[in-house]
């Protein structure tokens, strides 16, 4: 079907475009940076009265139970201990 040149010239072409698309791919890892979309970060620093629903209620709307949630993922938190002086991302 295909000459013996024909292959090779085929291969080529089919190297050298994975080649060019693996630079550009890891040019564009390099370069790309968050999109900042959700807003800027708030990291708080619990003091002495604290608690998760104390915060929850100061810092977000709605159900204080679901900023709890989101707290306590965003944190990798395993309940809702925290101590003075402790940094938590507020999401």
């Amino acid at each position: 079907m295909f000459g013996h040149s024909s292959q090779r010239l085929l291969l080529r072409t089919v190297v050298r475009t994975l080649a060019l698309v693996g630079v550009a791919l890891v040019c564009w890892s390099v370069v790309a940076r968050p999109s900042g979309a959700h807003g800027p970060r708030i990291v708080y620093r619990v003091k002495a009265a604290d608690t998760l629903w104390s915060i929850a209620v100061g810092h977000y709307g709605g159900d204080p139970q679901s900023a709890i949630w989101e707290i306590e993922s965003a944190n990798h938190l395993a309940g809702a201990a925290i101590s003075p002086g402790e940094l938590l991302v507020l999401p």
